[in-house]
């Protein structure tokens, strides 16, 4: 099986590597296609370009792109203009893979005051950027019998430790009001990808990619000041509302079969602080 993957950033990356190790072929599109590891085969490519040949054989299609900005015009850029160039680039070379993955986001829901929110709820927020990735959505599942989006929640992992860091700095806050979150550590979302093209014959057109555990942000800071042994952070207002007030429900994902590695922020912070050295007692 070959399997491409259009936009090779940290998670594809993180996939590739994990099919290739099943002996998979992988070939990687990335603008900076020398950074990618020997196991995949780095192709250059701008998504929103005149993209390389699409191998003959590819059976897998992964598009894992990511704006560069929170601007509109960067999102439509990496998210619709790419997907619709990907789509074409299949076409142009007679290329019809079995599967083609979008990673998406469960941003496309917005404020829903608290409640759980799967794949049946209305997909309606009325942010610019999620509407982006929406219309990105509609773009591959309009133009492709194969298609099958996994809208993730906030990917943290290696790299991506923005509230530990605001623990550390003593940034972060707790706000004054519960403030869901929903999280996914960036192996299981990787996991789950693979999981969705090998072990999954008839796959549902959406899938959510959210742990076990919606969770209160202050719960969270509490638990990784307690876990970096320093003290609560103080009460205040959020410089951002990250998160939405929402709680995702991944049990759609689950009831294929996937597990997570981390079900909940607990193992998975737990485990990106012990990469970077701390141990929790």
């Amino acid at each position: 099986m070959t399997v491409l993957i259009a936009g090779c950033g940290d998670l594809g990356t993180e996939v590739g590597l994990r099919l290739a190790a099943r002996g998979e072929r992988v070939v990687g599109w990335r603008r900076s296609a020398g950074r990618l590891p020997a196991a995949i085969e780095g192709v250059a490519a701008d998504l929103t370009g005149d993209l390389p040949p699409v191998p003959a054989d590819t059976d897998v299609v992964v598009i894992a792109t990511a704006a560069g900005d929170r601007t509109e015009a960067a999102y439509r850029s990496a998210y619709v203009d790419a997907t619709r160039n990907v789509l074409a680039a299949l076409r142009r070379d007679g290329v019809t893979p079995r599967r083609i993955i979008f990673v998406s986001s469960t941003a496309v829901y917005g404020d829903f005051d608290g409640a759980l929110v799967t794949e049946e709820s209305p997909a309606e927020s009325t942010a610019p950027t999620a509407r982006l990735v929406r219309e990105a959505e509609q773009v591959l599942l309009g133009g492709s019998a194969n298609g099958t989006v996994l809208r993730l929640s906030g990917i943290y992992g290696p790299g991506r430790t923005r509230l530990i860091d605001q623990v550390r700095s003593g940034s972060a806050v707790l706000p004054p009001e519960p403030q869901w979150t929903n999280r996914i550590h960036r192996d299981d979302a990787a996991a789950a990808i693979v999981h969705l093209v090998t072990r999954v014959a008839s796959p549902a057109p959406i899938y959510l990619g959210s742990d076990e555990l919606p969770v209160d942000l202050s719960e969270v800071l509490r638990f990784l000041a307690a876990e970096l042994d320093l003290p609560e952070p103080p009460a205040g207002e959020p410089t951002s509302g990250r998160g939405g007030a929402r709680r995702v429900d991944s049990s759609l994902l689950r009831a294929t079969g996937f597990t997570f590695e981390y079900p909940t922020y607990r193992e998975g912070y737990r485990a990106v602080l012990a990469g970077q050295g701390v141990r929790h007692p």
